[in-house]
């Protein structure tokens, strides 16, 4: 969505809705509060590399896993209990425990999630109870691509998972597309994207029915925080972050925003990537004139919902030193830990503006190196 698509009176939902429109591509400076930073005033890039999962906190696994494994055929990598060095890194009480399981699109080396049940850790509340788009704070939904989205959502329904909104039909930008966003148990939520024309890139890959995530969305109170964190702390590119988008008429719109405020109440997106391609993209929204909850303080374990994204690192301890260079807080120091498939790793964590956990992970390298 460059900056002619602002004017067009097509439904979007959100620039997640762009990303699933188009091709990577550069785009254009714009006039926009912070959207001046070139790539090359930009720092070195914390990572260079898609995240490797998202992880959420939830009640039961198996329940939340069938929309994985039975709608998108996902595989499981690792099961079994995590590492006490990972439940003592979270802050929970003594004695508290969690076992997870890690689920991946049929070949996918990255866009993985991992379910995470915590038992005698104390009171388990939603990250973002009512899941409004206009409450700020934890992630709001992880966003995969889909083929027979109508279909998916009968089986998604059927077994358990809610909708925000039904499915939209969107003619937008050049491309037709389905969307909808899933709500499953626990509050989880699922965004899905249909492309009904043009193809998707090459580059994307095959899949059947549901992809492996590529994008995970947060609601926020200021475009501009996030982008600072993106782009000035972390070193990352930028996807989109364009002028506030309002619709020229009124649209059914599955982000919830009700029809007759939808060419009144702007939303600005902004969508950040560690490496130009297909995936790892991590993207924030500002809805203006909606002044909802803000969760940010409930975006720890063991709270149910989206609890983190990981994204692979060389060095976890270079990684926190390049972010506490730079002038942002390490939420919890880099910490050894035996984790799933990953083996023995370090991880450090920091929170974005919105309370959402980020965290970098690499291996567990030798005291000398």
């Amino acid at each position: 969505m460059f900056r002619f698509l602002g004017k067009l009176a097509a439904p979007a939902i959100s620039l997640g809705l762009f990303a699933s429109c188009a091709s990577p591509a550069p785009v254009p400076a714009q006039a926009d509060k912070g959207a001046t930073l070139q790539a090359a005033e930009r720092p070195s890039p914390v990572t260079d590399a898609p995240w490797l999962m998202a992880t959420a906190s939830v009640t039961d696994i198996d329940r939340t896993a069938r929309f994985f494994r039975e709608i998108g055929g996902y595989e499981t990598l690792w099961e079994g209990a995590l590492d006490p060095r990972e439940i003592a890194a979270l802050n929970l009480p003594e004695g508290a425990s969690a076992a997870g399981v890690i689920l991946a699109a049929p070949g996918a080396q990255h866009g993985w999630v991992r379910l995470v049940r915590f038992d005698d850790a104390g009171r388990k509340e939603p990250t973002r109870p009512g899941a409004r788009a206009w409450d700020t704070g934890c992630f709001w939904s992880l966003m995969v691509r889909a083929d027979g989205l109508d279909s998916i959502y009968d089986d998604a329904v059927a077994m358990g998972w809610w909708t925000q909104t039904p499915v939209a039909n969107l003619d937008f930008g050049g491309s037709v597309l389905k969307v909808v966003v899933f709500q499953g148990p626990d509050g989880l939520q699922v965004q899905a994207y249909e492309r009904l024309s043009p193809p998707l890139p090459e580059a994307f890959g095959s899949f059947d029915r549901i992809s492996q995530p590529f994008n995970i969305m947060q609601m926020t109170r200021d475009r501009e925080a996030a982008r600072l964190l993106m782009e000035d702390v972390l070193g990352f590119g930028r996807y989109w972050y364009g002028p506030p988008h309002v619709d020229a008429q009124p649209t059914d719109m599955p982000l919830g925003i009700p029809r007759n405020l939808t060419t009144t109440v702007p939303y600005a997106a902004g969508i950040f990537e560690p490496v130009q391609g297909e995936f790892g993209r991590m993207e924030y929204i500002e809805i203006d004139g909606l002044e909802g909850f803000d969760h940010a303080p409930r975006c720890h374990a063991p709270n149910l919902g989206w609890l983190s994204v990981t994204y692979p690192v060389p060095d976890a301890g270079a990684a926190q030193a390049a972010i506490a260079g730079r002038g942002w807080p390490i939420e919890t120091a880099a910490t050894g830990m035996t984790r799933g498939p990953f083996g023995d790793v370090q991880v450090v964590s920091i929170r974005s503006p919105e309370g959402a956990w980020i965290e970098f992970q690499g291996p567990l390298l030798p005291a000398n190196e």
